[in-house]
């Protein structure tokens, strides 16, 4: 069973390091500590975290210790990994407010009767300004600045905020603290990871392994899925908006989908019609999270709005005052973000006026049902 799990394992990550030390002490029988850090940055967790979390239950499955470490005082800080600016600092109450919600969400794939769930603020909050100069002469300026998104921002002239420095520093001693084994994340991680590897050594501790995950493209198609970035399907967002979101993902991208966080059999879903098999995802995503009542239910929704362009009888209403024309329309109702996005999304064909694609004229009237992105709006 361990050869096979480590195979499996080896199959789903990008990049482990180091590979032979981590299949040696599976095959000891060790059993290892595991972590996985997650900054409450929103309150959200998406389904682009499931390929971790799902990593970490199978951890969990043959009996090893799984280390969650809430990033509550990192999350202050924020992770600038693939980051082309610094992000917006967050203050103590929004970080515990969107903490709140990780506990429930991360039930729905672990067992939280076998997670030690960690807090990061236990010791980095602690840490006197002595502590933090130690931990900062454990590594050089240049090892941290070589990191990709440093190096990018430098040569482009982007500014790097100098609190910023300290979130390697960090996350790598949370590995210290709670002398984690092995820690997972996504490829935009392994510079974060691997310098945590660093940093146990300079502690006297026996350096982690470090496998790396890939990282889902969120619903725009191009970046990686992010809270921030407002391209994300919560995992615990409501079935409806999950199965929708899902369908609205490109084709291109289904079949990983399907790899990554469905569980199905690959072969058998793609070979399946294109829309059948985001379909069949579509489902599978939400039968896994919410149960299959709510899968039936949430496909159901989707037909009758969709495939069968029957208009809901409860829908948002939008008042308006007079003449005005689609594209404003669709940026007052919050459907686009902007009169570019506007004009792209009508003539790509996304906007119907009682159920009839239309183009920048006529003019919708009162009376008259605007969908476009899975969302209808009745003009008053």
């Amino acid at each position: 069973m361990t050869k096979e799990f480590f195979e499996r394992l080896r199959e789903r990550a990008v990049q482990i390091d180091v590979e032979e030390h981590l299949r040696e002490r599976l095959e000891r029988g060790d059993k290892l500590r595991v972590k996985l850090g997650l900054d409450p940055t929103a309150p959200d967790l998406h389904v682009g975290h499931l390929v971790v979390l799902d990593t970490l239950r199978m951890f969990q499955d043959e009996g090893h210790t799984v280390v969650v470490i809430i990033g509550d005082y990192t999350a202050m800080i924020g992770d600038p990994s693939g980051r082309s600016e610094t992000r917006p600092m967050l203050t103590r109450e929004q970080v515990a407010a969107n903490a709140k919600t990780y506990f429930e969400q991360v039930d729905l794939v672990l067992d939280r009767s076998k997670i030690e769930v960690r807090h990061n603020s236990e010791w980095l909050a602690a840490m006197t300004a002595a502590d933090v100069l130690r931990l900062m002469a454990k590594a050089t300026l240049q090892q941290v600045l070589q990191r990709e998104d440093f190096a990018d921002r430098m040569k482009s002239g982007a500014a790097i905020g100098a609190h910023e420095i300290l979130y390697p520093f960090n996350q790598a001693y949370d590995s210290v603290a709670v002398k984690a084994d092995v820690e997972i994340g996504g490829t935009d991680q392994l510079f974060n990871l691997l310098f945590g590897r660093e940093i146990q050594r300079s502690y006297g501790q026996e350096p982690q392994d470090v496998a790396v995950f890939p990282l889902l493209e969120g619903t725009d198609g191009e970046q990686k899925m992010s809270k921030s970035l407002g391209n994300y399907i919560g995992i615990s967002e409501p079935p409806e908006q999950i199965y929708g979101k899902t369908m609205s993902i490109p084709d291109r991208l289904t079949e990983k989908y399907v790899r990554l966080i469905s569980g199905l059999d690959p072969d058998a879903v793609l070979a399946m019609k294109p829309r059948d098999a985001k379909a069949a995802l579509a489902r599978q995503v939400v039968k896994r999270l919410h149960g299959e009542e709510a899968a039936t239910r949430a496909e159901e929704d989707f037909n009758v709005k969709f495939r069968k362009r029957e208009i809901p009888e409860n829908i948002e209403e939008h008042a308006i005052s007079g003449p005005t024309d689609i594209v404003s329309l669709l940026v007052a109702t919050g459907i686009a973000k902007s009169g570019n996005d506007a004009r792209r999304l009508v003539e790509q064909g996304g906007v119907r006026v009682n159920n009839q694609k239309v183009g920048f004229s006529p003019a919708p009237t009162t009376g008259d049902v605007i969908s476009a992105r899975r969302r209808y709006i009745r003009l008053t």
